[in-house]
């Protein structure tokens, strides 16, 4: 039976416009961006299969072109058009951000932050340079690799910051693990942030640790 013979409140796109994206769940959303099943296959049952092929939602979303490429149903063209989706949706929590004072919307940085690097396959380190108005004047990421105090260079950081005038900065960085536990490196190199970025007058307000399963803050545990 394809999904045409189904219910009207069964079909995922009448769902979605009925109740809203939320009532969805993942193979439903997935078969929404599909479109289309395969010979004797529902988008529906496909999106199961796929889902179960790669893990979960999120790892199909952030897979590898190749890997993508390879699941069923699935080409370049399919490719394109969801990292297409993805930078919207990241340009989107982008511009929510631009227009608030970023201390009085944490949650809204949280997501920002987590968009741009819980899929990063190596460690990045990342700022969000601030103004006096705690707006963001921009995000840069500044260090790769495996990030401890050999890696992550305060002068950098400093000289980036005097560059573009910034009051006040947020760090983040990413653990490919998915685990958001920070680690004694993690702490040791924020505090030498601070301290270099004191001098100039530069505020850190708080370094965010990313990862797949949720993100921690320095600040709200009292490391900063």
């Amino acid at each position: 039976m394809s999904i045409t013979d189904w219910p009207a409140q069964e079909r995922p796109r009448e769902k979605l416009l009925l109740r809203g994206p939320s009532a969805l769940s993942d193979a439903e959303l997935l078969a929404i961006f599909l479109r289309t099943g395969t010979k004797g296959v529902t988008a529906v049952d496909l999106s199961r299969e796929l889902l179960q092929q790669f893990g979960s939602l999120n790892n199909l979303l952030h897979a590898e072109q190749r890997e993508f490429c390879e699941g069923l149903g699935l080409g370049e063209a399919k490719y394109a058009q969801l990292q297409a989706v993805l930078e919207m949706a990241r340009r989107h929590l982008r511009e929510n951000l631009d227009k608030k004072d970023v201390i009085s919307s944490p949650a809204d940085t949280k997501k920002y932050l987590h968009s741009q690097l819980a899929h990063r396959k190596q460690e990045v380190f990342a700022c969000l340079f601030l103004d006096n108005k705690h707006q963001i004047i921009a995000f840069e990421e500044l260090f790769f690799g495996t990030i401890d105090g050999a890696s992550v260079h305060p002068r950098e950081v400093v000289r980036k910051a005097i560059k573009l005038n910034s009051a006040a900065v947020i760090f983040a960085h990413n653990h490919p693990s998915g685990n958001p536990e920070p680690s004694r490196s993690d702490i040791q190199i924020t505090q030498r942030l601070i301290q270099a970025l004191e001098l100039i007058d530069v505020r850190v307000l708080d370094h965010f640790i990313i990862g797949q399963q949720g993100s921690c803050s320095l600040a709200e545990r009292g490391e900063i």
